[in-house]
């Protein structure tokens, strides 16, 4: 059986007071909330790619993903969500992206795809989704009750 390796955090010198992610992850902005726990946060995309686009990122302020003190439990956590979004959204289909230029704190992207999306073969970036505030709710909700 494979162990997950701990690493030590290299964490930036971005102060999390002026960190969006960090103000939604102590409830200081408000998101469409999908999981919580102690360690880890997961809410939609408010200029998603799709219906069910999802925001994996730690609570504590990191940078990148990579410097994660125990990528394995982050992972698990992406995993969690990613399977619940499948029986969500009925799609076999989960694309998964982990950036940090936008915003300096990891996180993961989980954008499910659809047969007809728009989107061709590769993701599109530059094609987002206006979906109104049900529609945000309702897509929240319905990864909820498969986790």
């Amino acid at each position: 059986m494979e162990e997950c390796i701990q690493q030590k955090s290299k964490i930036s010198e971005h102060t999390s007071k002026a960190c969006i992610f960090c103000k939604i992850a102590k409830g200081e902005i408000p998101c469409y909330n999908v999981y919580e726990d102690d360690e880890y946060l997961a809410f939609l995309d408010i200029n998603p790619l799709n219906p069910g686009h999802t925001l994996v990122i730690p609570k504590r302020h990191i940078k990148w993903v990579w410097d994660s003190e125990d990528i394995c439990s982050y992972y698990k956590v992406v995993q969690k969500i990613a399977n619940a979004m499948k029986r969500a959204f009925e799609t076999d289909y989960i694309v998964s992206l982990v950036f940090g230029e936008e915003v300096h704190h990891a996180h993961v992207w989980l954008v499910p795809r659809f047969k007809d999306d728009g989107h061709g073969g590769a993701i599109n970036l530059g094609l987002r989704r206006k979906l109104s505030e049900e529609e945000m709710k309702q897509a929240a909700e319905k990864i909820k009750s498969f986790l």
